[in-house]
């Protein structure tokens, strides 16, 4: 666990995504859970010897099942964004692991199936704002990477967890993007209005200025490439071109390899079909 700064901690050792807590005189507010619920329950414990009030909230920062999963281990309260509490209500009420191929963590991690989802407990439409302690904590909805997706922003700590806004060495999900959007977040992040902020990554903690301009970079790429190929009315399928080109820039293991592709390749086709095939275009 690392200190960010005074009763602000992350932590990168579970599978799935990065956790935030911040300890106030209310009580500890969780941001994201890891997806196996034993292990839910160990950050619990880790976080058991601060001195903090009694209440617990866990904060969702998108409907991403890396970051949800584990929500009932939490044994607390739950907030997110509308868009996600939506997504929530209609899914059946026991995680199914069947034929799930979008390249996200949980897809390798062992024993999970079967898992009643959390339904957040509280939600909000735009913004809204906690006060537990001395200082505000600022919740914003941010939709570029996924419609339900928010930020959670200290303004006083200058420090702002962005979910998968940004990603370390890894592809983006784009199933349920809007690229304007998150082109247009990641250049509000590297503009003067989060100068000197701690950009905390939902998948890989800290990040320096030149990871923001890296995703930035990659990201108008893909949005060029997706205009050109809807300008050739090809087949979503078409999309799978684009992959090679997004994974070169990026450092990681041999290993993952296939599994980001298979991000890129679930993401790109379903981004394609959402945003450049009419609605109609099956009843032709």
């Amino acid at each position: 666990m690392q200190e960010l700064k005074e009763n602000i901690y992350i932590e990168d050792k579970y599978p799935g995504v990065t956790l935030g807590a911040i300890n106030t005189p209310r009580g500890l507010i969780y941001i994201d859970a890891p997806p196996l619920p034993e292990d839910g329950r160990f950050w619990r414990a880790d976080l058991l010897g601060l001195d903090s009030g009694p209440e617990r909230l866990l904060i969702n920062l998108d409907s991403n099942a890396d970051r949800t999963l584990g929500a009932r281990a939490m044994d607390c309260t739950v907030l997110a964004h509308e868009n996600t509490a939506k997504f929530f209500r209609s899914r059946p009420s026991a995680f199914k692991t069947q034929g799930q191929t979008t390249g996200a963590e949980w897809e390798i991690i062992p024993g999970l199936s079967n898992i009643r989802w959390a339904l957040p407990n509280l939600s909000f439409t735009d913004q809204v704002t906690l006060h537990w302690g001395d200082t505000p904590i600022h919740l914003e909805h941010h939709y570029g990477a996924d419609i339900g997706a928010i930020w959670v922003i200290l303004p006083v700590e200058k420090i702002v967890f962005v979910g998968d806004t940004i990603l370390k060495n890894q592809p983006p999900f784009l199933a349920q993007a809007n690229l304007p959007a998150w082109i247009e977040e990641l250049e509000t992040l590297l503009s003067e209005e989060y100068k000197g902020y701690m950009v905390v990554s939902g998948r890989g903690g800290v990040c320096a200025s030149s990871t923001l301009k890296k995703q930035l970079s990659s990201l108008k790429k893909t949005h060029t490439k997706m205009e050109q190929l809807a300008a050739r009315q090809v087949d979503p399928d078409a999309t799978e071109k684009i992959i090679p080109s997004l994974l070169s820039p990026l450092r990681f293991l041999a290993a993952n390899r296939e599994r980001y592709a298979q991000r890129l390749r679930h993401g790109l086709a379903q981004y394609y079909t959402r945003h450049y095939i009419p609605e109609d275009a099956d009843n032709d």
